[in-house]
């Protein structure tokens, strides 16, 4: 790989959860581009509440409703756009599927394309805390519900990122979450979309457990961007060098 101009040398190679140590995902992760963004936004956001701070009271509330409303934010974009059968139909959209979760289920050790690109995680967390704090406190409000959607995002990414290391967790709540989210990338897609959370699955009728589908999924790895599909809409197998079928360590392309 070549070393890009915008990401550490760290970066200059890929990386394979499921090859790491604790360790070294540590080490990886604070040296990934979005997460540093997403720390020094955060940082300047906490400095913007402290220059001018809104009310105590509804600065705590805005901060607990952020925090709050992240799970359900998370499912209904993880459901309804990254696993939706529409975006690689568009053109102008593919380029962004491909990069923002396609890849990630072709592949779902891949660290690289593991976090999501900050042009699409940033609007959906400004969207969600801004107005929010500045209806209820103004300036200060709003930046503290900011950066409590930022170090969310963070804490989120740094979970889903432990999900795939290759370790078994020591405490059973954890293994538990774990095992959601590996079904959900190996057996099948159209459920467990939460992360940490898993309540919205059990309110909409998407939570599993492996044992109850005996059945594995045809499109876990592709998510219904198939061969056939990709004769109709050929974007993204353009950007994808083709269709890979099969399991990411059995790979084969068409």
């Amino acid at each position: 790989m070549k070393v890009s101009a915008t990401k550490p040398a760290f970066w200059a190679r890929s990386h394979h959860l499921d090859r790491m140590t604790l360790g070294e995902l540590v080490v990886a992760y604070f040296q990934y581009p979005a997460i540093i963004a997403y720390l020094v936004l955060a940082a300047a956001a906490i400095g913007g509440a402290v220059w001018r701070p809104g009310p105590l009271l509804p600065s705590i509330a805005a901060i607990m409703i952020s925090i709050m409303v992240y799970p359900l934010v998370w499912y209904v974009l993880h459901r309804w756009v990254l696993h939706s059968r529409w975006m690689f139909k568009v053109p102008l959209l593919a380029a962004t599927w491909k990069r923002i979760h396609y890849d990630h289920h072709q592949d779902p050790n891949h660290l690289e394309v593991l976090f999501g690109a900050l042009h699409t995680t940033l609007p959906p967390i400004v969207l969600m805390t801004v107005p929010l704090g500045y209806a209820l406190g103004g300036f200060g409000t709003a930046c503290a519900a900011f950066a409590a959607g930022l170090l969310t995002t963070c804490f989120y990414e740094f979970c889903h990122c432990i999900q795939h290391l290759s370790y078994k967790p020591r405490f059973k709540f954890l293994v538990d979450m774990k095992a959601r989210h590996m079904a959900h990338h190996f057996h099948d897609e159209t459920g467990n979309f939460g992360i940490t959370n898993f309540f919205w699955d059990k309110l909409f009728g998407t939570f599993y457990e492996r044992i109850e589908r005996s059945r594995k999924s045809e499109t876990v790895f592709n998510l219904g961007y198939t061969p056939e599909i990709a004769e109709l809409y050929p974007a993204v197998a353009r950007l994808s060098g083709g269709v890979a079928t099969g399991h990411p360590r059995q790979r084969h392309h068409r």
